[in-house]
């Protein structure tokens, strides 16, 4: 036995603390009673569960499931009589064979991004019935998600014994006129979104053809059908379609033999969870949780090497050299997202003038400091720098991508800044760009025009700031800016862009209320109703299709339903120019009044008094905290005289293209 040290004896090292288990704690909150009273604390121990950099993804999944094992077992309820404001997302579950491995990860998964579930599964087998069925149990309940796990058996189960290839194709081509229908009707009641797959097919069925020209003939077949499968999401706005082969490439095996002959689970544990993962990427885009920033660290991130210590010739992400590559891999991963509208900016520990220097010469970069809308390099703690680029560019926090492979600095923006998303970059540069895209943050239902636009015109917005500042007084800046504001019905091309918006906007979104491009569309042929795109533009470029306001006409005057402005056109006088054009639209038409609606949010409290700053009185309020307003039109007020507006509303009154009010 080892005598204990003298008092004089130098203190051995403490070992060090092992980390926090969160799967551990979970467990211990739940059966203590206490794991619905300590919701909230929920979505940070799942980050802290993610958030390590040299963990094997497979790994973390795992976890993940064993934790959604425990989330599963709370009822929505309890979590709800104790935070009412907890958001709670039903999700209805479907499929052909048995699908129960699915739960556990699809509740993980939302609660991750602090989402309170509530799963509901259809029958076995019974999916064509489930998604036609409007009184149904889970069409009735309207779910935020529906998801359709389909397998090969969905095609093979229905072919005669023997079949040949012919028989296959033949099935597919059954199969996939049902989904047709099946996703025309999910459509045409405006639900959440739904999520199809991709089918595998599996080597036992395609060996079970013996004439190496009929197998080849089969899987070209099965391609073709899962090809036409993922064209359906371009059919269709509020479908996805999961493309399970890169997932099964990722992941291992899709099915394990024993499971789907014993238990009739098509799927293993770990292509069901990463299939979950999947479908919350599309469930966050339609919910507007689309982030736009990401904010990436230099040392050891964007290149190899420390600039402060090895200095510029000592650092590298020269393509093609062993150090370099995976650096170099990540700058080109980044260009490939900004060019589809991802804003990129630069949070390090360095000194400002080095990296500048470095962004501008080194003839390794891939990205130059145009590519970027912020480069913030100082000795602060980094999660200042975060909140200092989300003001700047007009966003909230929860816009934010953090990427870094320090764990100290990452933990500082978890504890410090929650709102952001962290990437957990490891000491392996090789697989950086796996984690960068690994959760999806950037996803967006569609890809619209003003996407590919967004960079540009946060330079443009630079150059509006710099006006402002060599300008006597605001109104100076704002005579000098020469705002044109359109206000016109969106053309068809346009409805992805005005629903995109309406999912994105939170400061000046005056309902809160979140659309998609199908409900845009069937508004715009609503003889009564009233659709238009603002699109605004100045001396310094065109910041596109800005706004939008939703409205309808009745015997009692105009309703608006909506009215969404995008935070870059914010104190240009924009949103007076539109409601003034609006209010002296309906003054033209002879109707009575304009009424309109305000919802306070946790976002738009801002927005709250601009109703009645344009002569709006109060006259009621709803059950759901909204506020009504009515403006008699006995004083519309004027146009702000610092812009020059083009209306086209409709009818005989609208002004020619230029007119100043």
């Amino acid at each position: 036995m080892t005598a204990p040290a003298s008092p004089s004896s130098p203190a051995s090292p403490a070992a060090p603390a092992a980390p926090p288990d969160p799967v551990r704690e979970l467990r211990a909150l739940h059966r203590s009673g206490r794991l619905a009273a300590q919701w909230p604390r929920v979505a940070p121990l799942l980050a802290g569960l993610t958030d390590h950099g040299d963990r094997e993804p497979e790994a973390v999944r795992t976890d993940l499931v064993r934790a959604g094992r425990v989330l599963a077992a709370v009822p929505a309820a309890e979590v709800l009589a104790l935070h009412p404001d907890t958001p709670l997302v039903t999700v209805a579950v479907t499929g052909h064979s048995t699908l129960v491995q699915l739960t556990d990860p699809l509740v993980a998964e939302l609660a991750r991004h602090g989402l309170l579930s509530r799963v509901l599964s259809g029958d076995h087998g019974a999916y064509l019935r489930d998604l036609h069925d409007g009184d149904g149990e889970l069409r009735r309940h309207r779910p935020d998600l529906t998801l359709c796990v389909l397998d090969s058996d969905a095609v093979f189960d229905e072919l005669p014994q023997p079949w040949t290839w012919q028989d296959v194709e033949a099935g597919c081509a059954r199969l996939l006129e049902r989904l047709r229908a099946a996703t025309a009707a999910h459509a045409s009641d405006a639900a959440g979104p739904l999520v199809l797959n991709t089918l595998p097919l599996p080597r036992t069925r395609l060996q079970q053809l013996v004439g190496q020209r009929e197998r080849a003939l089969l899987a070209a077949v099965w391609r073709e059908f899962n090809a036409r499968l993922l064209r359906l999401a371009a059919e269709h706005p509020a479908v996805a379609v999961v493309d399970l082969e890169p997932l099964i490439a990722d992941g291992g095996p899709a099915t394990d033999p024993r499971l789907a002959l014993y238990t009739r689970a098509p799927y293993t544990e770990q292509l069901l969870a990463a299939h979950a993962r999947e479908a919350v990427h599309v469930l966050r885009a339609h919910r507007g949780m689309t982030r736009k920033c990401l904010v990436l660290d230099l040392d050891d991130t964007l290149w190899a090497g420390i600039l402060g210590d090895d200095g510029p010739e000592g650092i590298t992400a020269a393509a093609g050299t062993l150090a370099g590559e995976p650096h170099a891999a990540l700058q080109r991963t980044a260009r490939q997202l900004a060019s589809q509208g991802v804003l990129l900016a630069v949070s390090s520990k360095n000194d400002a003038a080095p990296v500048l220097g470095v962004l501008r010469d080194h003839p390794d970069m891939v990205l130059r400091e145009r590519d970027f809308v912020a480069v913030h390099a100082h000795w602060e703690p980094k999660d200042g720098s975060l909140r200092d680029i989300a003001a700047a560019l007009g966003i909230g926090a929860d816009a934010l991508v953090f990427a870094d492979d320090s764990p100290a600095e990452r933990a500082l923006v978890r504890a410090r800044l929650p709102a952001a998303a962290v990437v957990p970059l490891g000491t392996e540069p090789a697989l950086h760009v796996t984690r960068l895209l690994a959760d999806g943050w950037f996803d967006t239902p569609r890809l619209t025009g003003d996407d590919l636009a967004r960079t540009a015109r946060y330079h443009e917005a630079a150059a509006r700031a710099e006006l402002e500042r060599g300008s006597g007084s605001y109104e100076e800046y704002l005579r000098g800016l020469g705002v044109r504001v359109r206000i016109a019905p969106p053309a068809p091309h346009e409805r992805d862009r005005v629903a995109q918006l309406t999912l994105r906007t939170n400061q000046f979104n005056l309902t809160g209320e979140r659309l998609g491009a199908d409900r845009i569309a069937a508004l715009a042929a609503d003889p009564a109703g009233l659709v238009l795109a603002v699109h605004v533009g100045d001396r310094f470029g065109d910041s596109g299709l800005a706004g939008a306001v939703l409205g309808r006409y009745a015997d009692d005057g105009l309703h608006l339903d909506g009215f969404w402005l995008s935070c870059r056109v914010f104190a240009r006088g924009v949103e007076q120019a539109v409601l003034a054009t609006l209010l002296a639209h309906a003054a033209d038409r002879g109707l009575p009044a304009v009424h309109a609606r305000h919802r306070p949010t946790a976002k738009n409290a801002r927005a709250a008094g601009f109703y009645p700053s344009l002569g709006f009185a109060g006259t009621a309020g709803d059950p759901d905290g909204s506020l009504r307003f009515r403006h008699d039109l006995a004083e519309p007020p004027p146009v702000p005289d610092h812009l020059t507006t083009e209306p086209c509303l409709g009818g005989d009154d609208d002004e020619p293209a230029g007119t100043t009010r």
